[in-house]
């Protein structure tokens, strides 16, 4: 099964996906506490689609993924600026999928909602 919240990154400057990027995806819970929901690593495709397992439902609420960056950048031989990058989205609809793509280089990085 697919999670309702799945991510893929690519690498702008090499024009391909980013492959063994370990990604943690956590919820803002009560007193603004961050809870760990899943985490897992990019595929050769640079897509993780199992952040979140069946024990955890999808919630309205403030979500992160965390992207460790640097252990990516240094076995690309490379020394990225952001040794991890995190993005922070709101769901207002538990009932929709919701994809978070990362584009990423050495020295910057964006993203938006995919589909």
């Amino acid at each position: 099964m697919t999670s309702p919240i799945t991510t893929h990154v690519l690498d702008t400057a090499q024009g391909k996906p980013a492959k063994e990027i370990t990604a943690v995806l956590a919820f803002q819970g009560q007193n603004n506490a961050w809870q760990e929901l899943g985490s897992g690593k990019t595929n050769q495709d640079g897509r993780i689609t199992d952040l979140l397992s069946d024990v955890h439902s999808l919630q309205k609420g403030l979500y992160k993924i965390t992207f460790e960056t640097a252990d990516y950048f240094r076995d690309c031989g490379k020394k990225g600026f952001y040794p991890s990058v995190q993005i922070l989205f709101e769901i207002e609809d538990p009932n929709q999928h919701y994809h978070i793509p990362l584009l990423l280089s050495p020295f910057g990085y964006t993203t938006y909602r995919g589909s």
